[in-house]
């Protein structure tokens, strides 16, 4: 821990400079869903609140076109 009481690591960024939330980019958006196929919290992605909210609309317009699963049923 610094002086100010928070975390001396380097930020690593979620999402690089190249990259756009989009509902066809199924590799970027597969990096932020849990196992069970649940969207991923913000603190564990380690995105903005926006970014958060563009990435949640990108999923979900991906499943409706059947481009991710809704559940992932795998584990039985």
């Amino acid at each position: 821990m610094n002086k100010s009481g928070g975390s001396s690591r380097k930020r690593i960024l979620a999402i690089r400079s190249g990259e756009f939330i989009d509902y066809k980019n199924i590799s970027l958006l597969r990096r932020f869903i849990s196992e069970q196929g649940k969207i991923l919290s913000r603190r564990m992605n380690r995105l903005t609140s926006k970014q958060q909210r563009l990435l949640a609309v990108a999923i979900k317009r991906a499943r409706v076109l059947a481009l991710l699963p809704f559940l992932n049923n795998e584990n039985r």
